[in-house]
């Protein structure tokens, strides 16, 4: 699938700035591509900050193309987890079928950089949104866009909003299935059903396949977990195939589900619906960054279990800047800096020094982590130190960053930024 190599190419021509977080002052002025020439050092950038580790970042995005490949299923990766065009195009580059988004602007700004085909894991009732994916749709015939749909409400909205709009290519939709105390989606196969028929009733919408999330059902890999997601699955196939047997799809149909939590699940339960006229679609999208807390402990593609595995291909820096207690540091950075929502972040190393047996995190506020240090003494850890964090929900971590240094291997003694990564939040 297309994105506009251009378009992503001239990210590299933007100057960088005091806007940018934690830049070096000496960077300010010149442009992405000046600035990479002199290989420049991490240790030359400020604290706090997130890195991107590059070979771990080509290792992930390689493991899932593989993987997906292999169980005859189609990506289309979660683009909201980093907002990063020069990241989706990686992904694309390796394969991918689409980039999933969450918002209408989400979707406007991947077709601003050339993305071809967007799946709105969403209804889009939005008026100005809806109105733009008509136009642009009529604009160029190739644009390829789906979004969801749970009720007959939102249908008869939909139609209702381009009614009076210029005709257009009919807007491909999908009926969402959901399930008892989870998110969006039609509760039942019978609501479900009635979605389809109003689709298919609808002058300007077509029905275009089944999706859902299975992730708001289960947070843990739990027997009850694992059983809620197998069951809601099963009934987004039963869907799927009924609609097939009834001949409602006006043409080829997709099968969508899957965060990255569960995406084996998602395989053996979905793959074997994919045929000539149907074709199923993983959108997990942590897998890009992975990391060091919740996905760690849940994905089925985590290394070590999995060799080769998923790995994190982010991390935190932040420095020493009060030593108040024996037993406590404060770091300079905190909730403003780094995700906090799915765990906080680990210690994993000190740069230049030793991470005192025991150290971890029992605090985050705006601009500060508090460090506890169990038996240390005032020499341990002095202010100044650098310390290396692991952190958890890459969705998280990348929209408290306007500009994301990669770093050829976060694990040197001296890392080197050999790209920058712009994010659009």
């Amino acid at each position: 699938m297309t994105i506009d190599n251009a378009v992503v190419d001239a990210l590299a021509d933007e100057a960088i700035g005091p806007r940018d977080k934690s830049v070096p002052p000496a960077a300010w002025g010149r442009t992405v591509r000046e600035y990479l020439a002199d290989a420049p050092e991490l240790d030359r950038w400020e604290t706090p900050l997130l890195t991107l580790d590059r070979g771990l970042l080509a290792d992930n995005i390689a493991l899932m193309a593989r993987w997906t490949a292999a169980a005859g299923v189609a990506l289309a990766p979660h683009g909201k987890t980093t907002m990063a065009p020069q990241l989706w195009r990686a992904q694309l580059t390796a394969g991918s079928w689409a980039i999933t988004l969450a918002t209408g602007w989400q979707a406007q700004l991947a077709r601003s950089f050339g993305v071809g085909r967007i799946m709105l894991a969403n209804a889009l009732v939005d008026p100005a949104a809806l109105t733009w994916v008509a136009a642009e749709s009529a604009r160029d015939a190739g644009f390829e866009f789906y979004c969801w749909a749970d009720s007959v409400a939102t249908v008869e909205l939909m139609d209702k909003l381009l009614r009076d709009t210029p005709p257009s290519p009919r807007v491909r939709v999908l009926v969402e299935l959901g399930g008892p105390h989870g998110r969006t989606g039609a509760r039942s196969r019978a609501e479900a059903h009635a979605v389809a028929a109003a689709l298919r009733a609808s002058d300007r919408l077509a029905l275009a396949g089944v999706g859902g999330y299975e992730g708001a059902l289960a947070h843990d890999r739990s027997s009850a977990g694992i059983a809620a997601v197998r069951g809601y699955l099963g009934e987004l196939a039963a869907l799927h195939t009924e609609l097939v047997a009834a001949g409602a799809y006006p043409g080829p149909a997709i099968v969508t589900a899957g965060g990255s939590a569960y995406p084996e699940l998602v395989v053996e339960e979905l793959a074997g619906l994919a045929d000539a006229t149907t074709t199923v679609v993983l959108r997990s999208g942590a897998y890009l960054v992975h990391d060091d807390g919740f996905y760690a402990g849940i994905s089925p593609l985590a290394a070590p279990a999995v060799d080769p595995g998923l790995r994190a291909a982010m991390h935190g820096w932040a420095r020493v800047v009060s030593r108040p207690e024996p037993e406590l540091a404060l770091l300079d950075g905190g909730k403003r800096d780094f995700p906090f929502d799915e765990g906080l972040p680990v210690p994993q190393l000190v740069v230049g020094g030793a991470l005192p047996a025991g150290a971890h995190v029992s605090a985050l506020n705006d601009q500060h982590t508090f460090l506890c240090l169990p038996g240390a003494d005032a020499a341990d850890l002095p202010v100044g130190s650098i310390v290396r964090l692991g952190l958890s929900h890459p969705c998280t971590a990348f929209d408290k960053w306007r500009l994301i240094p990669v770093i050829d291997d976060a694990a040197a003694q001296r890392p080197r930024v050999v790209d920058l990564i712009r994010t659009f939040f």
